[in-house]
């Protein structure tokens, strides 16, 4: 056994037939190679860790470095898109006041079109009245009714005027209220009626490119998304055809009663 007491002979002796006591040697030389891996496993793991808190704090100031890039990106977009919403709520306030001002414009100028309507039957039945005292005159009633048939074929000229005006105004307002017809055919339309009721005497005489440019800005009316009538659309321009008709039914009574006056 081992005796303490004596540390030369701590561990435990060789056999001394094994030769001659040669134990000690391998004891050591097992002793060595342990405490070297004991010394690497412990330098290795120290490095480790060192390397493992440099990671960390790598890592924790790449994460604060992205998080302050993510919270200066976000306001950036909270700011934008707040500029954005009152940028909108401009535009839509400007739209807002605009249609109510095309709105007020309409509505002013489609009484004033009644009114003017209810004063031309006014007119037209005061001269359909002086019209049937002229018949029953003799003479003066054949000329009257001379002077008559020859206005009244202006005034037939005049009716297909306006009926082909409100055939492009009816292609007009239709391409005005689809969502796929190009806004330059509408332009195109809108030239050539304003030029040819500068230009046609039957238009220029009852006055045409004044009612077609109040149409062209305020009648902004179109039937229902799934309308396909093309006289569905429209408000302005039908107050306007009905005043031009009117229009031409006075003016053919005034013609005649100028050349009566004239004979």
């Amino acid at each position: 056994m081992n005796n303490l007491n004596d540390p030369p002979n701590w561990n435990i002796q060789p056999n001394p037939r094994d030769n001659g006591g040669d134990g000690n040697k391998w004891n050591y030389a097992l002793l060595v190679p342990m405490l070297g891996l004991a010394a690497f496993r412990w330098i290795w793991s120290r490095e480790s860790q060192k390397e493992i808190e440099k990671e960390k704090i790598e890592y924790y100031r790449r994460l604060t470095s992205v998080q302050r890039d993510l919270e200066s990106k976000y306001r950036d977009i909270i700011t934008e898109n707040r500029r954005t919403v009152a940028h909108l709520e401009l535009e839509l306030e400007k739209e807002h006041n605009r249609t109510l001002s095309y709105r007020e414009a309409l509505i002013s100028q489609s009484r004033k079109l009644v009114e003017e309507r209810r004063v031309l039957e006014q007119e037209r039945e005061k001269l359909e009245q002086e019209k049937q005292v002229l018949q029953h005159s003799g003479a003066a009633g054949a000329l009257y009714q001379s002077c008559l048939a020859k206005e009244a074929q202006w005034q037939k000229r005049a009716n297909t005027v306006i009926k082909e005006f409100e055939e492009a105004l009816l292609e007009r307002q239709d391409i005005y209220c689809s969502f796929v017809l190009p806004r330059n055919q509408r332009l195109e339309i809108e030239k050539n009626l304003l030029v040819r009721a500068a230009t046609d005497p039957v238009a220029m005489d009852i006055e045409m490119e004044n009612g077609l440019k109040d149409i062209f800005k305020y009648d902004t009316h179109c039937g229902n998304v799934l309308n396909t009538n093309k006289r569905q659309n429209g408000r302005l321009m039908w107050l306007y055809l009905r005043y031009w008709e009117l229009t031409v039914e006075l003016k053919k009574f005034k013609r005649v009663e100028k050349a009566l006056l004239e004979k």
